[in-house]
């Protein structure tokens, strides 16, 4: 195969982008793009290392659980999760974030970039807690980049369109899976067990 190597050749096959396409992205937070942030309950956040090895993982919680700071400025509390913490160290070592939260049944997305820092500040924390738990480290965002993005993924995809979804029996438990990955002893439907508890006690 042969593969594109300059930009060049990416507009070579692509083209220009249209004079809205550029003029859309805006340096900080307006009152549609807070708007769409207090409605949104997930944000799929990409990161690197200092390497340049990449990762996306998404963080959900109520809609409006990113709070906006100021106009330059957004916090992301974490959550109880599997301290993998592959975002986190990738912030440490590259404080490149780029963001994308989606509404549910809403085919336009918002997309936020700029750079990030963790920080355990316990006003902070205290303050994007949950169910009278505090965060356990709040992400902070320096906004640099914010714009829509149109909807023709969500429209070819019809991801909100419950007919289209595959019967969740079409696909094996989360336990079959890493049962089937991992070689364990357990039998699937413990482990689906153990992550039906882990869940119910964990999720804040």
């Amino acid at each position: 195969m042969e593969f594109i190597e300059s930009h060049d050749q990416l507009r070579a096959v692509f083209g220009t982008p249209s004079e809205l396409a550029v003029k859309k992205q805006m340096p900080r937070l307006d009152v549609h793009a807070k708007a769409f942030l207090a409605k949104s309950p997930i944000v799929m956040i990409g990161s690197q290392d200092r390497a340049g090895h990449g990762d996306v993982t998404p963080k959900g919680d109520r809609p409006g659980f990113v709070q906006v700071l100021d106009d330059d400025t957004i916090a992301i509390p974490d959550r109880p999760g599997n301290n993998r913490l592959d975002t986190w160290m990738n912030l440490v070592e590259n404080s490149a974030i780029g963001l994308l939260f989606m509404i549910p049944g809403m085919n336009e997305t918002l997309r936020i970039n700029g750079t990030a820092r963790l920080t355990v500040d316990a006003g902070l924390c205290e303050r994007l807690g949950m169910n009278g738990r505090p965060a356990k480290a709040v992400v902070v965002v320096a906004v640099t980049e914010v714009y829509m993005h149109c909807a023709k993924a969500y429209i070819r995809s019809e991801l909100w369109k419950p007919e289209t979804w595959p019967a969740r029996g079409e696909m094996p438990t989360l336990g079959e899976m890493l049962r089937d990955q991992l070689a364990l002893s357990e039998s699937a439907g413990t482990i689906d067990d153990n992550l039906a508890k882990a869940y119910q006690k964990t999720l804040w």
